[in-house]
């Protein structure tokens, strides 16, 4: 259903992909930076439901839901292929390791580095630097960065020309669901697109603020933004009636 989608997916010199959610999309309008990567990117994917009722409600334009999963699945398919070469930035070593044993068996034409960076809020310049080193290095098609929202994005357009990789994807939890470390909800329930009612029963902990309160929040960005669409309609109509009554 999304090959065609990603198929056509416009691809330059470099590209930088990112995915928006009805969570980034709430955290990104507190935080100007994460906002400003989200905007520049090349590609920025509609990974959520929210995101695609949103759209239709305040354009009418119907797109289609597609995932980290399914941009890293298409891309390592297109790299099995063409025997070519990703990188996974992030995580734990034990994770890379799994990811690392999965991707023998399934796409045993990509040839694949690992980095797993230290675990701390703010990387510094050393830091920064030894990541870019391993990538480029190992000099990958396809960079996949795994240090979770709004960090991964964020450091991705900070670090964009120093990296040596034709595309750029922030996929986050992806690493997990590949290793296995965290089980992605099934197929009825992303069908339904209820993929975020299995997350929070599987992970409530962790995943209720995501959902129970910036769910209501990011609703309530939408219906503001609905609001001023349909007063600016408003406005433009009463002054195509004055202009009409003034005789032009």
């Amino acid at each position: 259903m999304y090959e065609g989608i990603l198929n056509d997916l416009p691809m330059l010199s470099k590209t930088v992909i990112n995915t928006i959610n009805q969570y980034s999309f709430c955290v990104a309008e507190k935080d100007d930076s994460f906002k400003q990567a989200l905007q520049e990117s090349e590609v920025l994917l509609p990974d959520g439901s929210g995101i695609v009722f949103a759209e239709r409600l305040l354009s009418g334009k119907k797109i289609k839901k597609i995932s980290g999963s399914d941009l890293h699945v298409h891309l390592l398919n297109s790299l099995n292929h063409k025997k070519g070469k990703c990188f996974y930035l992030g995580s734990t070593p034990g994770t890379l390791n799994k990811i690392k044993d999965r991707l023998s068996k399934e796409f045993p034409y990509v040839q694949a580095g690992f980095y797993s960076p230290p675990f701390k809020e703010t990387f510094n310049d050393e830091d920064n630097l030894k990541m870019i080193e391993e990538i480029n290095h190992f000099s990958p098609d396809v960079l996949f960065i795994g240090l979770t929202a709004p960090k991964q994005e964020k450091w991705s357009m900070e670090h964009k020309i120093a990296i040596n990789a034709r595309i750029i994807c922030s996929i986050g939890a992806v690493f997990d669901f590949y290793a296995g470390t965290v089980s992605r909800p099934g197929k009825l329930w992303i069908d339904f697109h209820m993929e975020w009612l299995g997350r929070l029963i599987r992970e409530p902990k962790r995943m209720w603020k995501r959902y129970l309160y910036f769910g209501p929040i990011y609703i309530y960005y939408i219906m503001q933004r609905k609001l001023s669409l349909r007063q600016q309609v408003q406005s433009k109509r009463s002054i195509a009636k004055k202009i009409i009554k003034g005789g032009f």
